[in-house]
């Protein structure tokens, strides 16, 4: 994976991750080790998918959605 498109991702899970603590009222390392670990998480890893593209909001939405339907 190009350095440079990494870095941005890293930074866009950083972002949804302090999005998804506020929200959830979670702790933002609990909260970074189970976006990492989601369907989601690995969906913005994959390059191809280009969902790195999208802003914070909309990944934060969508991991919700993986929540409420793992429940």
């Amino acid at each position: 994976m190009d350095e440079r498109i990494k870095n941005s991702i890293d930074l866009m899970v950083v972002m949804v991750v302090g999005e998804l603590s506020e929200d959830l009222k979670q702790d933002e390392d609990e909260v970074l080790v189970n976006f990492i670990h989601s369907s989601t998480g690995k969906l913005l890893y994959d390059q191809k998918s280009k969902l790195w593209w999208c802003g914070p909001s909309d990944i934060a939405e969508m991991y919700k959605k993986e929540l409420l339907g793992a429940n």
